[in-house]
This record gives structure tokens, sequence and C-alpha cells, in this order.
């Protein structure tokens, strides 16, 4: 007996790190959308809050990210926490019981329109919180462009999510010129695609503000990354950006805030950004209306420690060594006032829009959409933008109307029904009530 004892504490003593050396250290694995400085600075910042409690947070950073989930699901391997953009996927994910429901310490910041209520079984849980946020109704310029009609930079490849810069184009268009009722009824599949005027005036305003565009410059603009392309002078240094000598010629560029990454320094310092209300013939009272995303953190196992660390992200301190840890141009957005935002002039004049200015912010349409749909939303506005006829969109606005309409009704899994989130729009600094 006293031999299986003594085994029973080695045993204990080797999880533990020993009797006198306090709980045991927990390992969280982390599987984000960030890669190279975004990615490090990020991982910087988990080692900050890591250093102040003992626990071991492992980030793996990939840019194929909804695959590499997917798979670790089929394998029964999932990481302890995901970070995420799409409510659709989330929304999924819940209904099929992978996501664990929140703790309500861990979804104090959960704030609306990036954490919309989720009615799971006829009970309202938090799934995810944001952890940053981006704003997107933005146009980008040079503050040398002369006067006159912008000449639009546009480029559409993103890999195998290739099309979302044009679907934010039609988003931003409805939501300036329907307002964000109609605007959230047509993201949660309550609007007919083929029958709503609203949604095919925003795809032909699209076609109108871009203009006529020759064979070449539309075949540039499919293959094109919404990044750039690297100065062919210096094809080893990183993309810069449509506005950077990319596409010669174009003076505006429609795009989220997180582009600035792509302008450091003096580069970012000679471009004036403003909303894009003014752009979009949209309506006078919705020019305070701006579409957002955002990345947001679920939980995936039964790791307390996962809950514990989603906490900590969304907390002043977390918040705040993070934005000390990246540079300047990779500074995070995020979602309240009182929250550290970007120091530089750019920056800081996209967290008023965000934070103060705003009248409403609206989550990202495709985002809010399933999967499927987004998937086919992408595909669409490549092939409009090819081929901007009248045929043409009748034609893809009656395909997206029947997926629309396949997948419509309130879907279930293993979880049970779940209520589509319908909340995707609210103003700046909400709260919402407590999870």
């Amino acid at each position: 007996m006293r031999v299986l004892v003594a085994a029973c504490l080695l045993a204990l003593a080797a999880l533990t790190g020993g009797c006198a050396g306090g709980p045991a250290h927990r390992t969280v694995v982390v599987l984000g959308p960030w890669t190279g400085a975004e990615g490090a600075a990020f991982e910087d910042a988990l080692q900050r809050l890591s250093a102040g409690r003992g626990d071991r947070y492992v980030y793996k950073g990939t840019r194929s990210l909804r695959e590499t989930l997917v798979a670790q699901l089929e394998a029964g391997a999932p990481p302890d926490v995901a970070i995420l953009n799409s409510i659709g996927e989330l929304t999924e994910y819940a209904a099929d019981g992978k996501l664990e429901p929140l703790s309500p310490r861990a979804a104090e910041r959960a704030y609306p329109p990036w954490s919309p209520t989720l009615m799971l079984d006829g009970r309202r849980r938090t799934y995810w919180v944001p952890l940053r946020v981006n704003l997107k109704s933005l146009v980008w310029s040079k503050r040398a462009t002369p006067p006159g009609p912008p000449n639009w930079c546009v480029a559409m490849a993103a890999q195998a999510t290739s099309g979302w810069p044009g679907t934010d184009w039609i988003e931003d268009i409805l939501l300036h010129q329907a307002g964000p009722d109609t605007y959230t009824r047509w993201a949660t599949g309550r609007l007919d695609w083929y029958r709503d005027p609203a949604v095919r005036r925003a795809f032909t305003t699209w076609a109108q503000l871009l203009g006529p565009r020759s064979t070449r410059s539309v075949e540039q603009s499919l293959t094109m990354s919404y990044e750039g392309t690297p100065d062919p002078a210096h094809p080893d240094d990183p993309r810069r950006g449509l506005l950077g000598g990319s596409l010669p010629g174009c003076t505006h560029e429609h795009q989220g805030s997180f582009i600035r990454y792509l302008y450091p320094g003096a580069a970012g310092e000679a471009l004036r950004v403003e909303p894009s209300a003014r752009y979009l013939r949209g309506q006078a009272a919705y020019k305070d209306t701006y579409e957002v995303s955002g990345d947001m953190a679920a939980v995936l196992t039964h790791n307390p420690a996962a809950q514990d660390l989603v906490k900590l992200l969304t907390s002043e301190s977390g918040r705040a060594g993070w934005s000390r840890a990246a540079p300047e141009e990779l500074r995070p957005f995020f979602p309240d006032a009182s929250d550290p935002q970007p120091g530089d002039a750019t920056g800081q004049a996209i967290a008023s829009y965000l934070t103060r200015d705003a009248d409403t912010l609206c989550f990202d349409a495709s985002d809010v959409m399933p999967p499927v749909l987004r998937d086919a939303f992408y595909r669409a506005v490549l092939t409009y933008f090819q081929d901007p006829r009248p045929g043409t969109l009748d034609t893809l606005l009656s395909q997206l109307e029947t997926v629309r309409s396949e997948i419509a009704g309130t879907p279930s899994g293993r979880s049970g029904p779940v209520r589509v989130p319908d909340d995707i729009c609210a103003p700046p600094g909400s709260q919402g009530d407590p999870p």
C-alpha cells in the first residue's frame, strides 16, 4: 500500500509540478487567421498574458482558417479557442454542438453587432466575443489626387475567398440606399434576392460607379490580390497595396480599415480616408451608418483555461498589451471608445467613426449568411464584375434566391433548433443585455 501511495504521489507531482509548486500550468491552443507580422504581434500579446499567469498559450495562424478548423473538428482534435470572422460559420458550429457557451465572465464584452443574440434550443446563449474589429464603410485615396470622378482601384482575388471585396461593395451600397432594416432582413435570409428591388439596385449601382472597363483591366482586377503586388524592382518586399502602385492610374479604393498595414509610415500619411457614404448614391438619412467586421473568439473544448483566456484577451490589460505589441500600422481597433486604439491620425479618425460618430453599425452581411450562401455570393459578384449586363444579373439573382430559399427556415443541429441572429445592427458602444 505504501508503494502504491508513493507511486500515486509521484504521478501527481509530475502532472502538477510538485505539491509545493501551486496549481498546474495549463496549455491553451488558439487557432486564428493572423500570420506574418500580425501573427507575431498576437503571439507577443499572448506571451505577455502568459507571463502574468503561468499558463501556456500556443497560437497557430493560418490563411486557410475554415479548412483547417473543419479538418481538426473531423479529426476530433479541435483547438481550445478559434478566432473567426463569420457569424454564419459560428452559428453552424454552435448548432452542431461544436462550441462551448461562454461563461458570464468571458462574455462580459460581447458587444453587438459583433455578438448578436443566439437562441439555441430555446435558450439564450453567448458563444463568441469580438477580439478586434474593423470598419468597412471607408474610401481611401491619395491626398494629392486632383478633384474629379474616382478611378476606382479594384482587386478581387483572395485565394479560396476571392470575390469578397466585391460583396463588400454590394453590402455597403445596399446599407446606404435601403437602410439597416432592409439590410438586416437581407443578411439574415428574409429578403428575396430576385424580387426585392434593393438588391438589384445595389448591384447595378456598383456597376455604374465602376464605369466601363476594358477586358484587360477586368481580367487584371479578377486575378490581382486585394493586397496588390510587390514593387517589381523589389519582388521580395511585401505587397504595396492598390494605391501604392499595384494598379497605376487608379485614385480611390473602397476597403476596410485593416488595409492600414499595407501603407506603413510615410505611405500611410500620404493617404486620405473618409466615410464611403458620399460615394454610394445612398440616402442622407443613412450617411452615418457603417458596415463593420470583426474577429471573434469562440471556445471549442471543456478546458477552463480557454474561458479564462477569452476573458483576458478582452480585458483592458489584454487589449493594451496587444496594442503595444503591434507596429503602428497593425495596431488593432477595438469596439469600445475606452479601449486603446491606433495613435496615428488615420487610425484615430477611423476609431472615432467606429466608436463615436456612427449612428448605427451593421455587421458584414456576407459574414452573417450561412457559408453556402456566402460562397455563392462571392462567385456571383465575380461573374457580374466580368459581365454586368441585365441578363447576367437576372440569372445570378435567380440562382442566389434559389440557394437562399433552399436553406431558409430555422436550422437545427445536434444541440437543437437555432434562431439565426437578427440583431446585427446596433449603435456604437452598445453592450446590450447581460449574457
